[in-house]
């Protein structure tokens, strides 16, 4: 590590006390081996069992480790400090879709959150690290753009402790897609193609209902990208 990455350790445990939420050595945010430990591209990852019809969908790891701790830092949290690295691992999985399912002009739509857990939180940690992501993707010549094009309906419960059934169930006809977006886009990006982000993807429930709102209005979605993706545990045979 370099004299200047110590000292910047050094001062922020001196002056702020901050951790790494890797490893939790005293410093920045995220230290200098946790960052250089995180991936470097992204994979298929599906849910399984996979809804019925969604996309193709790409993560740049499993939800554990350092990067559970830096999803959950930003959103639980509000650590501001993690949108940057959360962004660029987003942007591996958007990278990798496009590789997969074909490049060309695209929104990135991030899934919305409720109102009322962005007004508990302060933040929409999911749209923040999408517009990052197209902005860092930009700066290196992909041409995609973030567009907030959803919406949540009232009534939606919250997802944690649901069963991937409970889930979809829940989810059926949450999600729109209001007009005045769609308007907008047709002037500026004809035949633009559109990958719904997400911050991670446990049944895939929350993505389907997303893309399912956008193509329900004619717009292609080609895939699902995002941070992490749990994996599904195996049972134990006795």
């Amino acid at each position: 590590m370099s004299l200047r990455a110590d000292l910047a350790d050094a001062w922020h445990d001196l002056v702020v006390g901050g951790r790494c939420i890797g490893c939790e050595r005293p410093g920045r945010l995220l230290c200098h081996d946790c960052r250089t430990a995180l991936p470097d591209r992204a994979r298929s990852s599906p849910p399984s069992p996979a809804p019925p019809g969604i996309v193709p969908a790409f993560a740049a790891g499993p939800y554990e480790g350092t990067l559970k701790q830096l999803v959950i830092g930003l959103k639980e949290h509000q650590l501001l400090g993690l949108r940057r690295p959360l962004a660029g691992l987003l942007a591996l999985s958007v990278l990798e879709a496009m590789a997969q399912t074909g490049a060309g002009p695209t929104i990135l739509v991030p899934v919305p959150s409720r109102p009322a857990s962005v007004r508990e939180r302060g933040l929409d940690s999911t749209s923040a690290i999408t517009g990052r992501a197209a902005a860092m993707l930009r700066r290196h010549g992909v041409g995609v753009r973030h567009h907030r094009l959803l919406r949540t309906r009232p009534g939606v419960a919250d997802q944690a402790g649901l069963d991937s059934r409970q889930r979809q169930a829940n989810l059926a006809g949450s999600i729109t897609c209001p007009a005045s977006g769609i308007r907008t886009l047709a002037r500026t990006i004809p035949r633009a193609r559109f990958i719904v982000c997400d911050d991670v993807i446990t049944t895939g429930a929350t993505a389907r209902e997303a893309q399912r709102a956008l193509e329900s209005v004619g717009l292609e979605v080609t895939a699902i990208a995002t941070v992490a993706a749990t994996q599904r545990r195996s049972r134990v045979q006795m």
